[in-house]
C-alpha cells in the first residue's frame, strides 16, 4: 500500500507546509542535552575502577542528540508529482532512548506481523512480565533468559493443548513469537 502524495489531493486538503519534527525542543532531549556530560563525569568519578557505563548506553544518548536535527545529516526528497523538494532529517535507529525511533520500529514491526506473518487466524497474545529480582540475574545471566521464556510458554500452550485436545479432532498448531527480552540493567541486586 503506497502513500499518496500531497501534490494528489484536492488543494483544499494539501498540508499547509511539511511539519518537521523538533526534537530539540522537547523536555526530554533538552535534559539529556543539558545533564549528560555532568551525569557520565559524576558516575564515573564514583566508580573509577570499572566502566560504570555501558559503551552503548553513552553511544547511544550520544546519537539520540544527533536524531532528527537537520544540521546533524539530512536526504533530500522530491515529490514526483509536484516536484517539491523537501529534507528528511537522519535518525539515530537507537534502541530504548529515542522515542522517535521506537515508535517508528513499533509500527514497522506491527505493520510486518501482521502484514506478512500471521495467517488470517485468530491470534491470541500473552506478556510476561517478570519479578524485578529477576531483572538483575537475566540480565547478568543472557542464557538463563531461553530457559524462562521456554518454562512461560509451556505453562501458557499447555492448558490450551489440553482444553484443544478434548473439543477438537484436528492437531493443534501452535507458533510463539517471542522479542527480545529487555532488561534495565541494575547495579546491585534490587534485595
Amino acid at each position: 500500500m503506497s502513500a499518496i502524495p500531497a501534490c494528489a489531493l484536492p488543494r483544499a486538503a494539501r498540508p499547509a507546509a511539511a511539519a518537521y519534527r523538533r526534537p530539540e525542543k522537547t523536555v526530554v532531549y533538552q535534559v539529556v542535552q543539558h545533564h549528560l556530560e555532568t551525569w557520565l563525569a559524576r558516575v564515573r568519578e564514583a566508580d573509577p575502577s570499572g566502566d560504570p557505563v555501558p559503551r552503548f548506553v553513552e553511544r547511544d544518548l550520544r546519537r539520540y542528540l544527533d536524531c532528527g536535527i537537520l544540521a546533524h545529516g539530512f536526504a533530500r526528497a522530491r515529490c514526483g508529482g509536484c516536484g517539491h523538494d523537501f529534507l528528511i532529517a537522519y535518525s539515530c535507529k537507537g534502541r530504548g532512548i529515542c522515542p522517535s525511533c521506537n515508535t517508528r520500529r513499533m509500527a514497522e514491526t506491527a505493520a510486518h506481523l501482521v502484514d506478512p506473518v500471521f495467517p488470517q487466524v485468530p491470534v491470541r497474545q500473552w506478556v510476561l512480565s517478570l519479578p524485578k529480582r529477576l531483572h538483575y540475574f537475566l540480565h547478568h545471566e543472557p542464557a538463563l533468559t531461553g530457559p524462562v521464556l521456554r518454562i512461560f510458554l509451556d505453562a501458557v500452550e499447555e492448558p490450551q493443548a489440553q482444553q484443544f485436545r478434548r473439543t477438537s479432532r484436528c492437531p493443534l498448531r501452535s507458533s510463539d513469537l517471542c522479542p527480545p527480552l529487555r532488561l534495565r540493567a541494575q547495579r546491585q541486586p534490587p534485595f
